[in-house]
């Protein structure tokens, strides 16, 4: 029934903007609480995919930013939430251990996708997508994340007198940038001095990949892959003596307290162009219809500065291009009112599964296409 519930109904309740690479859908209710959530396509394929499930007891918020093309955030998109609802249904209830399951039964299918496709498709060893997943039940917060897409909360400060909004991130950032990760990356690979190497202006593992955690990325993972006479012949080799990335999740927990007002969820393309702070007070001090959107368009607003360009300048350049200016950005803000007590009829909007998933693709939506997978 997840499954059913999370296909794309965006012609429903999205809406298109004058930028043609621009998704959003102002404001739907979940139990506990508002969302918002927009997109912005710069790549060729949009490389970015996000859903959210809501029901009476639990929401689901999925961020799962793909690289190297689209097939592993696509894949991500549609299995996901069906394992978490699988596992949590036989578990009892949502767990880390819960999630873990699920993030590894997605890794193992995919694996599986890639073996098969293969033959066709040797390209797709080298496809991977970050994950990041918040579920939130019976009052308490989950946030699990492979890679670099980020979750933040927006709460006040007790110990303040003024009561401010401070951020607090609840994501770790699984990226050879941070020094902390390097060194992670290192100890686990002794005995090879070039396991992560600064070229092209960054880190990178192997030269190839600044993300240490993903879904996917086989020919990364699984050595036997470079073996492959069919991979071989598509010339992507990377010498390995054992798995350089990992599909094992960092996962907090935390139970929510009334000081926590609000969250978001998104993807690296956001967080390249507005900090944690200068996030949590767009959404402080805006309305709440259309914030996503509005997170987004300063992120481009950023973006185009750097560039010494207008935001209306950024807007025209097609997608493809559009990627040497900014990455895809994906945004899902969650509200938190569960606190509150607020008396509006949500039990009655809420009581049944429900939920929305961004288009596959901006542009060919945008221009009324249809977008098949051939990995579903």
């Amino acid at each position: 029934m997840l499954r059913s519930c999370c296909r794309p109904l965006e012609r429903c309740f999205g809406r298109r903007s004058g930028d043609g690479l621009f998704w959003h859908m102002d404001l739907k209710p979940h139990a506990s609480g508002d969302f918002s959530i927009a997109v912005v396509q710069a790549n060729s394929s949009l490389e970015d995919q996000s859903q959210v499930f809501t029901s009476p007891s639990a929401t689901y918020v999925g961020v799962y930013d793909g690289h190297g093309g689209p097939e592993a955030s696509r894949f991500v998109n549609k299995h996901l939430f069906s394992y978490l609802q699988k596992f949590s249904t036989e578990y009892g209830g949502m767990s880390a251990d819960v999630i873990k399951k699920a993030f590894n039964a997605t890794e193992e299918d995919f694996v599986h996708l890639v073996k098969q496709s293969l033959p066709l498709r040797p390209q797709i060893a080298s496809v991977g997508s970050c994950c990041l997943v918040g579920a939130i039940s019976d009052g308490e917060l989950f946030v699990a994340n492979l890679g670099d897409s980020r979750a933040v909360l927006g709460r006040r400060d007790l110990e303040d007198p003024k009561s401010t909004v401070v951020a607090e991130r609840l994501s770790t950032d699984h990226n050879v940038s941070c020094e902390e990760v390097r060194k992670e990356v290192e100890s686990l690979h002794p005995d090879d001095s070039a396991v992560v190497v600064y070229c092209r202006g960054v880190w990178r593992i192997k030269g190839i990949i600044q993300v240490s955690r993903s879904i996917g990325d086989v020919y990364l993972k699984k050595p036997e892959f470079n073996r492959d006479p069919i991979l071989q012949q598509f010339g992507n080799l990377v010498p390995l003596k054992r798995p350089v990335l990992s599909a094992e999740p960092s996962i907090i927990k935390r139970k929510l307290k009334p000081q926590d007002l609000f969250l978001i969820f998104a993807s690296d393309g956001l967080w390249e162009h507005l900090s944690d702070e200068t996030a949590v007070q767009i959404v402080l001090k805006n309305p709440r219809a259309g914030i996503a959107k509005r997170l987004v368009g300063a992120a481009l607003g950023e973006a185009a500065k750097k560039r010494e360009l207008r935001y209306a300048d950024i807007v025209k350049i097609e997608k493809g291009i559009r990627r040497h200016f900014h990455d895809d950005i994906t945004v899902i803000v969650i509200y938190l009112d569960h606190h509150k007590g607020r008396p509006t009829n949500r039990k009655s909007k809420q009581g049944t599964p429900g939920g929305i998933t961004a288009p596959v693709d901006i542009f060919s939506y945008n221009s009324n296409e249809i977008v098949e997978n051939p990995y579903d």
